[in-house]
């Protein structure tokens, strides 16, 4: 320890002191250690094999063939059930710290997993309508391939839609996990409790916030920087939050929300509309809404407000 510059008698009391603050708040006791916290590595791994088996030939192994494919599929799917299947169980031991019920958490976590690849198929067909739509709404995309491959939205959108399928299903941390992996690698921030529907598109990307309760449908077109949060958070006796009630956004069918908006509260944005760039919105507005900020005048730079 004197190398650097510490003595073996402090480097003790440190160590004493790490020990004392190592307090789990959702365990009996607050500091009793449960040896089954999932593995972030782990689901990582999980989520990348998982994106191969969605997109064949793109992620992982290059050179499948039409007849190797159902092979390729089966091995990789068995993979994924394998360590996912651990991974939920660590989650549920970890939430719910019981020891006597690990053998009942092991029959749920089975039951879990299975119930969960059972939506793989929803998942890739949702997943090729964001693809298409992707392709079809951004000049600056050549192809399908290169939206697959490339874009940050499609890999954001990826694994909310697979976090969203096990949130659905009552996976603890997991989903949370998935997404906030997505939100590290691409900037966007997909709650995977949020409701999104069918040919979803995110441009550019950096800097989306989706939160928990949206609802989000059909053929919906977001732009870099938009946020659908909260308002406010009620609080109950103790000042805490309440959890689980609805707070976020509401955006019906085919709305377009332009960069830097900012959709507070429980609002509703009616079907069709659009939300220009950098507005804040803290009312519901009716279908097919055109709402922008004031256009500038010259004597606003006149006044020197300007650049």
């Amino acid at each position: 320890m004197a190398n650097n510059n510490i003595s073996t008698r402090k480097f003790s009391e440190i160590i004493e002191k790490l020990a004392e603050s190592a307090q789990w708040s959702n365990q009996p006791g607050g500091n009793i250690y449960i040896p089954r916290l999932p593995s972030r590595g782990e689901i990582h791994e999980t989520i990348e094999l998982l994106r191969s088996a969605l997109f064949p030939g793109y992620f992982g192994l290059s050179d499948v063939t039409e007849q190797f494919l159902p092979f390729h599929l089966g091995s990789l799917l068995e993979e994924v059930m394998k360590r996912l299947k651990i991974q939920i169980l660590s989650s549920l031991c970890f939430t719910y710290p019981d020891p006597s019920k690990v053998a009942e958490y092991e029959i749920q976590a089975q039951k879990m997993l299975g119930e969960f690849i059972e939506t793989l198929p929803a998942i890739k067909n949702s997943l090729s309508q964001d693809v298409a739509v992707t392709y079809e709404g951004d000049p600056a995309c050549a192809s399908e391939d290169e939206a697959i491959y490339c874009y940050p939205g499609i890999h954001a959108i990826t694994n909310y839609r697979i976090a969203h399928s096990l949130n659905s299903l009552k996976v603890p941390l997991l989903p949370r996990i998935i997404t906030e992996q997505a939100h590290s690698a691409t900037g966007i921030d997909l709650h995977p409790g949020a409701t999104i529907g069918k040919k979803f598109f995110i441009d550019h990307g950096t800097g989306v916030v989706i939160g928990e309760t949206c609802r989000i449908g059909d053929n919906v077109k977001i732009y870099q920087g938009v946020t659908l949060g909260a308002k406010s958070f009620p609080l109950d006796m103790q000042g805490n939050p309440i959890k689980g009630i609805p707070r976020h956004p509401i955006l019906e069918d085919d709305v377009i929300i332009y960069s830097g908006a900012t959709i507070l509260g429980r609002v509703t944005i009616g079907k069709g509309s659009v939300i220009g760039g950098n507005v804040w919105l803290i009312h519901s507005v009716p279908a097919n809404s055109r709402i922008f900020q004031r256009a500038p005048k010259e004597d606003d730079f006149d006044r020197g407000s300007g650049i």
